[in-house]
């Protein structure tokens, strides 16, 4: 049996949930027990997507009852509840399954029929498939229902593009997305469609407009883009990833080369100015001194990896991506890692900062990449993806490594302790004390687990905290006795 811990992927319904519940035209029916729905249709599009709760979702409240008879009469009463409040008036209904209506077999597919001949019957396989994979499944299931059908009639528009996977529950979905429509614009490609975040049901046909397609994710929108059957490409990520992805679009849709240079040339003065102007800097010598882990979607691990380590030349200590691909470590290992040697940066979720937090890593630095957690990302200026992205990931980690150098900075507290203490840590300055050769070694090998940017300050802080055990004790020399002392204080 394998155990798993803290769970990271929600499950097929609520991937299909979220792609559904974009469209202003679709009302979903989730065949769901009361109040099982508010964690998807309440808590996370608040907590994270900074939404109110969908108004586009309802449940039908499977009551004890309906378990034992089935749920198609809990399907009909909130069906003709939902018709006579005027609800399901110009909607495309949706039912889908859930986790407690697939254990009992409830699939209302031909009943559904019955109830309306337009509406549709989603099996969400929740017990089986994770959310990327029923976000897949979703975007497939409207292309066939509203799209497909539809699309021969369809008038292509030359030069234009769809971005493809912005949906409801997408970390940081705003300001990539954005970045993406400003890269596009700046070359001067027209994007067709954001489906499904900006789009409705009844757009669906005029996916086949556009002549190329960008997917926005690698962990789903890909199987979308293929069924189109027109060229698409991945965001990109870093400086190079983007350029390349300028020239390729352009190419892709006909727009003029030079128009591509002059764009770029644009950029490299403007959004990526503050990327060179770090690199010409001090701080140039810190990024191949520091590592970081990285624990997000399968977009963010790549990305990330190919722009701190490929362009800035950081250390990558371990990845994990989600879904986890083989060979990565689950929670069970992350959390082992990050309490044995946590990295001085470390990319994630909820999860890791737990960890990070039980280890009490003071060094390590956590920045928000991924769901779960209570982390808003609605403003359009914290992107990773694209020349912004690799201009604001820039900015965060340079930041982070002057805070990194002041938070081991002395600093003389209100309660008067610290380093202008006359009668303790004062003296550190002008009296020395000896160390033993154990304590000294321990100390060194202490700073192994600091990151080199505060290994200096770090060293000073501690063996100012071991020499005041030895002052106070009136030890002639530091042992690793009182190096553990020390050790345990700044924790």
């Amino acid at each position: 049996m394998h155990l798993i811990r803290d769970i990271s992927d929600s499950s097929s319904y609520w991937g299909a949930a979220w792609v559904f519940g974009c469209l202003p035209d679709v009302h979903v029916l989730c065949d769901a027990p009361i109040g099982c729905y508010n964690l998807l249709g309440v808590a996370v599009t608040n907590y994270t997507d900074a939404m109110t709760h969908m108004q586009n979702l309802t449940p039908t409240s499977i009551r004890e009852e309906d378990v034992i008879n089935g749920t198609a009469s809990a399907l009909k009463r909130t069906f003709d509840e939902l018709g006579t409040l005027g609800y399901l008036d110009g909607k495309h209904l949706i039912v889908m399954s859930t986790a407690e209506s697939e254990m009992i077999s409830a699939d209302h597919t031909r009943y559904l029929t019955t109830l309306d001949p337009e509406a549709r019957f989603f099996w969400s396989q929740s017990l089986e498939q994770d959310e990327w994979v029923g976000r897949d499944r979703a975007l497939l299931f409207l292309w066939d229902e509203y799209g497909k059908p539809h699309a021969a009639s369809v008038v292509p528009q030359a030069g234009s593009v769809n971005i493809i996977g912005p949906s409801l529950g997408c970390f940081n979905a705003a300001a990539d997305l954005h970045e993406m429509k400003r890269l596009l614009a700046g070359i001067g490609v027209q994007v067709n469609l954001v489906y499904p975040f900006a789009a409705t049901a009844a757009d669906t046909p005029h996916l086949a407009a556009a002549a190329a397609n960008i997917v926005l994710y690698r962990e789903f929108g890909e199987p979308l883009a293929q069924a189109l059957g027109k060229p698409y490409r991945f965001a990109p990520f870093g400086i190079h990833a983007t350029t390349r992805f300028l020239y390729d679009v352009a190419e892709l849709v006909g727009i003029d080369r030079a128009q591509v240079d002059t764009f770029v040339a644009s950029e490299k003065r403007s959004t990526l100015r503050v990327v060179w102007d770090m690199w010409r800097g001090p701080q140039s010598d810190w990024f191949a001194t520091v590592d970081y882990a990285v624990v997000a979607a399968r977009s963010y691990v790549q990305g990330v990896q190919a722009y701190l380590t490929g362009e800035l030349g950081m250390k990558l200590a371990w990845a994990s991506s989600r879904p986890l691909q083989a060979g990565e470590p689950d929670n069970i290992e992350i959390r082992k890692r990050l309490h044995q040697r946590a990295p001085a940066f470390v990319f994630g979720s909820i999860n890791e900062k737990i960890y990070l937090a039980e280890a009490n890593a003071k060094a390590t630095f956590f920045i928000p990449a991924t769901f779960p957690g209570p982390v808003v990302r609605r403003t359009v200026g914290t992107p990773f993806m694209g020349y912004s992205g690799a201009a604001y990931l820039m900015q965060e980690i340079v930041n982070r490594f002057y805070e990194s150098v002041f938070n081991y900075l002395p600093v003389e507290t209100l309660d008067g302790g610290g380093l202008t203490d006359t009668n303790t840590a004062g003296k550190a300055y002008v009296q020395t004390v000896a160390w033993s050769q154990a304590a000294a070694e321990r100390l060194n090998r202490a700073m192994d687990d600091v990151p080199y940017l505060a290994r200096i300050s770090a060293s000073r802080t501690l063996r100012l905290a071991a020499e005041q055990v030895a002052r106070t004790t009136n030890a002639p020399e530091v042992t690793v006795e009182m190096v553990e002392a020390a050790l345990r204080t700044e924790r």
